[in-house]
């Protein structure tokens, strides 16, 4: 025999209501942790890409005599603009091309001509991933230790030191209020 309650269908009020409070409840613990995330995630990658360049510059170095890249002239079988002694293009065509023992660049390996070194780079400068110069991959070089240049490059590189930073501001800083130009 069958029951005369009606069958219900659907949920009542209260079940949404429950729901959406549990729904809220999780994002209100999920979203702050993962905007944290996202932030650390930044501050990981320029770790990982001052890494890189660290040990390519170190790298140049100890394969060029204790020269460091940009030193000296990337010589005449550059492409053009990256010749020029303590520049940018000086700096990225030593990292990512074949090179002499003095510092002059080709395109491709030709040990038989001395280009045996390097490349050090596979794809180039990466973008800087923090603070005012975010995504910025060029290079302003300097002598000395490398400081903040508001010129608007991603980076401060210094040929007589070798070290590498982000060219962020002193404003530019992590969670903890440590400068990302101290990494």
């Amino acid at each position: 025999m069958r029951s005369s309650t009606p069958r219900r269908s659907g949920f009542s009020l209260v079940e949404l209501v429950i729901v959406i409070v549990i729904i809220g409840v999780i994002a209100a613990i999920a979203i702050p942790r993962i905007s944290r995330g996202a932030k650390g995630a930044d501050e990981s990658s320029l770790l990982g890409n001052l890494a890189v360049l660290r040990s390519a510059i170190d790298m140049y170095a100890a394969e060029h005599g204790g020269t460091f890249p940009a030193a000296t002239a990337a010589g005449a079988a550059a492409p053009d603009g990256v010749g020029a002694v303590q520049t940018e293009g000086a700096f990225v065509g030593q990292l990512i091309m074949y090179s002499k023992a003095d510092g002059t660049v080709n395109a491709t390996k030709d040990v038989a001509n001395g280009f045996k070194f390097g490349p050090y780079l596979r794809k180039g400068m990466p973008p800087c991933p923090v603070g005012s110069n975010r995504g910025k991959i060029t290079v302003v070089v300097v002598a000395g230790a490398p400081t903040y240049q508001a010129t608007g490059e991603g980076w401060v590189y210094s040929y007589d030191t070798g070290d590498i930073i982000a060219n962020c501001a002193d404003t530019d800083v992590d969670e903890a209020g440590v400068k990302y130009s101290t990494y």
